[in-house]
Parts: structure tokens; sequence; C-alpha cells
């Protein structure tokens, strides 16, 4: 009877190993959720070291130190994000200032248009007031700065963020060769050929959705500008700027993004510009997707078009708008490591297959 009753050890120790295993899972849990913040840094940082370091390996190969290249590549990209920022900056605080100064007239004009089409009278008093001198939104400024300190402290917290992406992409690019060789010493010599060539299959890919993008950012800019000169758009190279670095840079919905604003800004100035805007930028769009994109991308960042989608809308669910942006490189990464890990499996048999037809020849 006793014997019969006795708990066979395997089922304690499954008990046991559930309950630890539980533990384990939860603390871990815990840990993953308080250092979510460092991870993702650490995810950005590491993303944005592979889009900068083929740039720092080409100076290298020129002879330049790792760590001057590391610091001129910075300094570049610092300098055009600074100088973008200024210049859309500026032309979107001026035309801010303008619809505010103009809106007045324009409601004016959009109650007399309801009165002769539709016979329509309406009072827009209240809604003038608001534009006018002391009113809502001419005192805008001044309702933000009795918010001054929230303000200061998000600003503060995203430039510390900044910074720590920063600090750690410079390690990541500075040091990136000792750092694999690190890893890959302690490493089995199968694993340390499969990390390295995850490794430099995301620095490839991830550079060059970079390359391609910043070209079509380029392209964009350049045809935009023209068409903005040509309808006399205020602000042509700022909002040519923003429609190029917008569209391309941002996943999915950058080129709807992108349109608003200059269409917007062309519309306050001339109904017929903004419609004419409007047109252009479509029409570029379908330009772009049928023939530009697929003869720049096509070396760079070969990635099916449902995959790009589907990543985009998994990454944007896992971290937001930072899954979003890392979601191109990180699939294509994947797509091309698979393809390389099914060639290399499909690689033997093929001279398996030719053997016996080549034993049969005379």
């Amino acid at each position: 009877m006793d014997d019969g009753r006795t708990v066979p050890v395997w089922v304690k120790r499954a008990i046991v190993g559930f309950w630890v295993g539980g533990l384990v899972t939860f603390y871990a849990v815990g840990v993953v959720r308080a250092l979510r913040t460092l991870l993702v840094v650490l995810l950005v940082s590491l993303f944005v070291a592979f889009a900068l370091e083929p740039a720092v390996n080409a100076m290298a190969r020129r002879g330049v130190r790792r760590g001057l290249g590391t610091a001129i590549v910075f300094a570049v990209v610092a300098v055009l994000a600074a100088a973008f920022s200024a210049v859309v900056g500026a032309a979107l605080a001026s035309e801010t200032n303008y619809l505010i100064d103009k809106a007045p007239g324009y409601i004016d004009d959009i109650g007399g248009w309801l009165d002769d089409t539709f016979g329509i009278e309406l009072e827009f008093d209240t809604l003038k007031e608001e534009f006018l001198a002391g009113g809502g939104l001419q005192d805008l400024a001044g309702r933000f700065a009795d918010d001054v300190l929230n303000v200061g402290a998000t600003v503060a917290s995203l430039l510390f963020q900044v910074f720590t992406v920063a600090l750690f992409t410079f390690y990541l690019v500075a040091e990136g060769p000792k750092l694999r060789k690190m890893v890959s010493s302690r490493l089995t010599e199968r694993k340390a050929a499969i990390v390295t060539e995850i490794w430099d299959l995301a620095m490839n890919k991830t550079g060059g959705y970079m390359y391609s993008r910043t070209i079509l950012a380029m392209i964009s800019a350049l045809v935009h500008w023209i068409a903005f000169v040509l309808l006399d758009v205020p602000s042509p190279v700022a909002l040519a700027m923003w429609v190029g670095v917008v569209s391309q840079f941002i996943p999915a919905i950058g080129a709807y993004i992108a349109g608003v604003l200059p269409v917007l800004v062309a519309l306050l100035h001339s109904p017929r510009s903004g419609l004419v805007v409007l047109i252009v930028i479509v029409a570029y769009q379908q330009l772009e997707n049928y023939f530009l994109s697929p003869r720049i991308t096509a070396h760079t960042m070969e990635i099916h078009v449902a995959l790009a989608f589907g990543s985009v809308i998994a990454g944007t669910a896992l971290l937001g708008i930072v899954g979003a942006f890392l979601a191109l490189p990180v699939a294509a990464t994947a797509q091309a490591f698979i393809s390389s890990w099914l060639a290399q499996r499909a690689g033997p048999d093929e001279p398996a297959d030719d053997e016996p037809a080549e034993a049969a020849e005379p």
C-alpha cells in the first residue's frame, strides 16, 4: 500500500520545475518591464549603428581611424538633422502666424459663400474673435508658457534619450569589429559564423535601407521643390525638404503625412495652387512607387510589399513609432537570413543530383 501511494520522482521534479520556471518567468517579465526603456534604447542604438557603420567602414578602408570616422559621420548627421529642423520649423511657424492673421478674412469669405450659394446666414463673430488680438488663439503662446515646467521636463527627457542613443551608437560603431570578435570568441565556430552572418546581413540591409531612402528623399525633394517654385508656393525649400524626408522615413503612411502640409500651405494662398500641389504629390507618388523605388531598392533592400506592410503593423503594435521605424530593416534582415539558410540547406543536394547524370555519360 505504501509503495502504491508513493509519488513518482519524475512527478516531484515536474512540480518543482513548474513552480521554479513560473517564478523565474514572473521575475524575468518584471525585469524586462522595468528595463523596457533601456532595452528599446539599446535596440534603436544597434540599428542606428548598423545604418552608420558602412560609411565608417568605407572611411576606415581609406586609412581614417574608426574613432575619427565615427565622429565625422555623427557630425554630418547632426548638421543635417539640425538644418532640417531649423528650415522646416521656421517655415511652419511662419505659415502658422500667416494662418492666424488671415483667418478672420477666410471666415468672412466662407460666410459670404454660404450666404450667396445656399442662402445660409451664419454668425461667425465668436469664432473670428478667437483669431483677433486678445483672442484665444492669439494668446496660445501665453497658455503654453503657463505649462512651461511640463514642457521643459518632456524636452529634457527626450534630449536625455537622444543623448543615450547617440552614446551607445557611437560605441557600437567605433568598436564594432572588436565587439564582434569578443562575442565570436565565446561561441563555437558554427555559432560564431551564424552570428557574424546575421550581423553582416543586418548591417548591409539597414545601411542599404538608409542609402536607398536617402536617394529617394533627395529626388523627391528636388522634384517637389521645382513644382513648388513653379506654382509660387511659399517656403518651397522647407516644404520640399519636408515632403522628401517624411515620405521616405515614415513607413506606410509617410507619403500621406508629408502631403498634408504643402497642400494646406498652398490652399491658404491660392485654392487653385492647393489643388495642383495635391495632383503633383499624388502623381509623383505613383511615379516613385512603380518606377523609381523598385530600381533604387532592387540592390539594397528587397522585401515583399505584404511582408513590409505586415512588419510595420507588428512593429507599431510592439514598440509604437520606434517599432514602425525598425520594422523594415528587421524584416529585410530576417528575410535575407532565412533565404541564405534555405539556400545553404539546399546547396549540398544539388551536386548529388547531378552526379548520376555525369556518370552515365560516355
